[in-house]
């Protein structure tokens, strides 16, 4: 108990300097503990969160695992405590047999970021194997003629432990003719010789034995011994002897099997079969006897199987010569195995974080790997290298750890995938070389919006079109991947004619079709221009406008309208145009006047004479519609004529409409008034009085006539007016402008004006042979008269030329002055007097003003009807 107590007490104070020793190291970037061999499993080895000076959510979080570098895993690291523990029981001596430290290397791996921590714990030796020999007793022949002095190897005793704990000292049993002689070799390990200090006498003493015992120094002692038996031979005096007493030699690890690695020689000075000699292996290992084979006659030494320098660089063996007389010497056989470059690098890949999202930072850890080369020198050191052509670069982290960081932004719309070869070559002559291949994928990131592949769109639709008729098909690609290249489309928010956009056309989500969603007017609208937006399925989502123009394309849905003549529902007038009788060919007697809503091609109208009841009397402009005389009319030609004209557009197919003229040929308006009269009684239902239509044009001339006695009711009222103003202002004021009063116009002027012009009026149904006279005698006090070579420039013809009546409207515009200060002195102003507009038949001229200034404005229109009988009386 006391022993077994002082064992764990020992085992404590190694495993508080194993602690110590970590945290040091710990703080130099690197774990290192020690433990003791024999811990039972879940022994505790060491705080790795501590020491690395991680929280353990944080160790949890970042998904910390250990790596054994061996075959066998030997920790786990306990990421609730963050504690390493043993997972196994060690042995030392098994794992690491005559190796003074034993040292079994972890590396632990984080994610997130990605790093790596190299650790080791060493193996502590204890004191738990004692010395042993390989056999309980072994049989040692010696001639009783053998000088003092002679030298015998005896068999060494083996202790797996180290250092104080391991093989110490040997002692032997005390005898009057041996002693024992120890001795250390080159290698520091003492063997034991039993030398020979009295002679021998066979007949006195045939057989000695001797236990030799091997002790270490380990806490407790610890000791083995084995029994000598020691037989004394009769005769052959000599023992064969060896020429060296070492053998040393250098042979390649690769050296083939089967070949001689040296020949030891030795000689005896007997004869006869005294001085055959036999060669051996004495008492080597047994895993040396199975690498090497001694021909016992020869004594050469032959390779039976493979050297590996990595697992045995130097082999210790000695070699026996025996002759038949039982006599026997020893010699040493030192082989050294010279390493070759015959591993090759090995690359373990620990750890690859893949995918790789593209917006990584540039040095983000992406793979670990270590190489391993089992050869020594120059032929274990190992160069890693990748290629440049990637966005990589290489790093070596410790001792032969590498990490492969980004050098450079990465962009998966350009390359989704990188195949990284990673090279690993040696020092040796000829280079052995390996590699490895990392797949790493680069993970998409919303980066990209969607892009059309127009820069604007448009579309031309057809009027009328049916609702949900397909417009065009706008489409937008994302160079990203997955979800975030999933491309929706929407209508961006917009009003048409105050309506939601929405309402007229809508955008498939998924394909991007464009409908419209109601039957469309070109004469309502022409044209719609509108937005759609592109939005992809990333987060946060990325999107691109487009604008698209949809032009509404007219079609012949519209046939003309007829604006004049009237429908002939409209009035009992409507549609009544009078032609003079001696009308000559080509004098215009109407127009017709038409509009299409539609347009282009389609708006283009032409005239046409349908029907006619003289075909020959009259003819229509194609293109402007004018009702004109084809020839003069003739005595025999019916006074009421009715003509259909056809209007008719350039659509396909052509629509059309048709206008009906009633055109009276008379002379005077007696005639006229009695032609329209016939016509209406004839027109009348056969139960209406006959006297309708005189009723209705007496009315007419009535209101007319009303109208104009309340004119001139207004002109007098004005002159009363007037004459007010000018008895308030001074007497010299009218002539202060220093121009002759005969030059404006008054009231009496504008009464003589009208008197005058309603006499002297003379208008033909030919409008552009109609001209207007004022006659001098009779507005002489009014209006200054023109000289006689300017009658070319009048409006209208001399009275000579004057054959036919005519319908006329004019505008008269009198303008009176206000009264007004100038400088301290009044004056009043002038008033003036304009025909505005001149409407003869179809024709409107423009007048200029007789005389102008600003005041009150007074405007009559007047339609007056002028026979030409009274026009020359006048």
């Amino acid at each position: 108990m006391c022993a077994a107590g002082r064992r764990w007490g020992r085992r404590q104070r190694a495993l508080l300097w194993a602690v110590l020793l970590a945290a040091w190291e710990a703080a130099r970037g690197q774990l290192r503990y020690s433990v003791p061999e024999e811990m039972p499993k879940g022994s505790f080895v060491g705080d790795v969160a501590k020491d690395l000076g991680l929280q353990l959510p944080e160790l949890k979080d970042r998904e910390a695992h250990v790596f054994d570098t061996g075959k066998t895993r030997y920790f786990f690291l306990d990421l609730q405590s963050g504690h390493l523990s043993m997972m196994e029981q060690v042995d030392r001596e098994e794992i690491c047999a005559a190796v003074a430290k034993c040292v079994l290397n972890f590396e632990i791996l984080v994610k997130r970021p990605m790093n790596i921590y190299k650790g080791e714990v060493e193996i502590l030796d204890i004191n738990d194997n004692p010395p042993s020999f390989p056999e309980r007793r072994s049989v040692l022949e010696i001639s009783e003629n053998t000088a003092p002095g002679a030298r015998f190897p005896l068999e060494r005793a083996h202790d797996p432990d180290i250092g104080v704990n391991s093989l110490q000292n040997y002692k032997c049993s005390e005898s009057s003719y041996f002693t024992l002689d120890v001795k250390t070799g080159d290698d520091g390990v003492k063997f034991p010789e039993l030398l020979l200090v009295k002679s021998l006498d066979r007949e006195e003493k045939a057989v000695h034995n001797l236990i030799l015992t091997a002790t270490d120094n380990g806490s407790p002692v610890k000791s083995g011994s084995t029994t000598i038996e020691i037989i004394v031979l009769d005769g052959n005096d000599n023992a064969p002897e060896f020429t060296q007493s070492v053998y040393k030699v250098t042979v390649r690890e690769d050296v083939v099997v089967g070949s001689r690695v040296l020949q030891v020689t030795a000689t005896d000075r007997d004869e006869g079969p005294n001085a055959e000699v036999k060669y051996s292996f004495f008492k080597i290992p047994e895993k040396f006897d199975k690498t090497f084979k001694m021909d016992p006659e020869s004594g050469e030494i032959v390779i039976i199987e493979n050297l590996n320098f990595e697992e045995h660089e130097f082999y210790e063996l000695v070699v026996q010569a025996r002759d038949a007389g039982g006599l026997s010497s020893h010699s040493k056989v030192l082989i050294k195995v010279v390493d070759v470059n015959n591993y090759v690098p090995e690359i373990v890949v620990m750890s690859v974080f893949t995918p790789v999202p593209e917006d990584t930072p540039v040095g983000t850890v992406i793979a670990i790997f270590s190489v391993q080369d089992r050869d020594s020198g120059a032929n274990g050191e190992v160069q890693c290298s990748i290629s440049d052509s990637h966005p990589f670069r290489l790093e070596k982290s410790f001792d032969n750890y590498y990490r492969v960081l980004t050098a450079e932004l990465l962009d998966r719309e350009q390359v989704s995938e990188y195949n990284v070869t990673v090279r690993a070559a040696d020092g040796g002559s000829p280079s052995l070389q390996s590699s490895a291949v990392l797949a790493l994928r680069v993970l998409d990131v919303n980066d990209n919006a969607p892009v059309f592949l127009e820069e604007r769109y448009s579309a031309r639709l057809a009027e009328n079109n049916a609702a949900g008729a397909l417009v065009l098909t706008v489409r937008a690609t994302d160079a990203d991947w997955g979800q975030n290249a999933r491309v929706r489309y929407r209508l961006a928010e917009g009003r048409v004619r105050g309506a939601p956009l929405s309402s007229y056309v809508s955008v498939q989500a998924e394909t991007g079709a464009l409908y419209a969603l109601r039957s469309l007017d070109y004469e309502q609208l022409r044209e719609l221009q509108l937005c759609v937006r592109a939005e992809d399925g990333g987060a946060p989502a990325l999107s691109s406008n487009v604008s698209v123009r949809l032009q509404i394309v007219d079609e012949n849905d519209n046939a003309p309208q007829v604006l004049y003549p009237p429908a002939a529902a409209a009035a009992a007038w409507s549609g009544v145009e009078l032609a003079p009788r001696r009308s000559e060919a080509g004098a215009l007697v109407a127009k017709v006047v038409a509009v299409d809503a539609d347009a282009g091609q389609n708006a283009w109208l032409s005239y046409e004479l349908a029907k006619a009841t003289e075909p020959g009397l009259f003819r229509v402009g194609p293109h402007s519609g004018e009702v004109r005389t084809a020839r003069s009319p003739l005595a025999r030609d019916a006074a009421r004529h009715s003509l259909v004209v056809l209007v008719r557009d350039h659509g396909r197919p052509a629509l059309s409409a048709t206008a009906t003229l009633s055109v009276v040929l008379a002379e005077s308006v007696a005639e006229l008034l009695a032609e329209l009269g016939s016509a209406a009684h004839e027109a009348a239902a056969p139960g209406e009085p006959a006297a309708s239509l005189t009723r209705w044009l007496v009315l007419a001339v009535a209101a007319v006539s009303c109208l104009f006695v309340a004119f001139l009711l207004l002109l007098l009222a004005l002159r009363l007016r007037r004459c007010h103003r000018q008895q308030l202002l001074p007497p010299d004021s009218g002539a202060s402008r220093g121009v002759p009063v005969s030059h404006f116009v008054g009231i009496d002027g504008v009464r003589a004006f009208l008197q005058s012009y309603a006499h002297d009026v003379s208008l033909t149904a030919d409008s552009r042979k109609s001209h207007l006279r004022f006659s001098a005698a009779s507005c002489c006090d009014t209006l200054p008269a023109r000289a006689p070579d300017e009658a070319s420039g009048d409006l209208v013809p001399s009275g000579d030329q004057v054959t036919e009546s005519a319908v006329f409207q004019y505008s008269i515009h009198v303008a009176f002055p206000s009264r007004r200060r100038h400088g301290g002195s009044g004056h009043t102003e002038r008033p003036t007097l304009e025909i505005s507009k001149l409407t003869v038949g179809a024709e409107t001229k423009i007048l200029p003003p007789i005389c102008e200034d600003n005041g009150d404005d007074l405007s009559l229109r007047r339609l007056v009807s002028v026979s030409n009988s009274e026009s020359r009386n006048s």
